[in-house]
């Protein structure tokens, strides 16, 4: 029976040991020390190999996508939704207004409608007005084809 409770309490010290390694170090407050920074929301993932979030220039959702930048902005109208989609390309983030862009917009119902998004040359931006009205999240899959180079980026609105 002795030899059961020196293996049990070695076995407790070493799983303490374990756990003691497994911590984050020291958890008492240092008041001169400054809390880490708050983690960083993530946006909507691009399907294409991306690295998000990026900085919003018109304050919708951005995806960046290679060398491109997708901001897609939404605008609640009494017939619908305004999508407009800010395609910009580089570091200088230089419009780009030759990209044949569609909009995957799913209903909150489960069904699927794709919209072709024109290019407004004024407001170099593609745009487009969804006609739902249901209430719910709205996912959508933007796909812009740039001289055949293919860009993706996922969003959602709500109405």
């Amino acid at each position: 029976m002795k030899s059961l409770q020196s293996n049990l309490i070695i076995l407790g010290s070493v799983g303490l040991l374990f756990l003691g390694a497994c911590s984050k170090g020291d958890q008492a407050s240092d008041p001169n020390s400054t809390p880490a920074s708050p983690p960083v929301a993530s946006q909507p993932a691009s399907s294409a190999p991306a690295t998000a979030p990026a900085t919003a220039t018109q304050g919708g959702q951005v995806v960046k996508s290679g060398a491109y930048y997708l901001e897609f902005v939404t605008q609640k109208e009494a017939t619908g939704t305004h999508l407009d989609l800010f395609l910009l390309k580089g570091e200088k983030k230089e419009p780009v207004p030759n990209a044949k862009v569609t909009a995957q917009v799913q209903l909150p119902n489960g069904k699927q409608q794709t919209l072709a998004l024109k290019y407004d040359v004024e407001g170099k931006h593609y745009a487009v007005v969804f006609p739902g009205n249901e209430p719910g999240q709205y996912p959508v899959k933007v796909t812009a084809d740039i001289n055949g180079e293919k860009v993706d980026g996922r969003f959602t609105f709500s109405r």
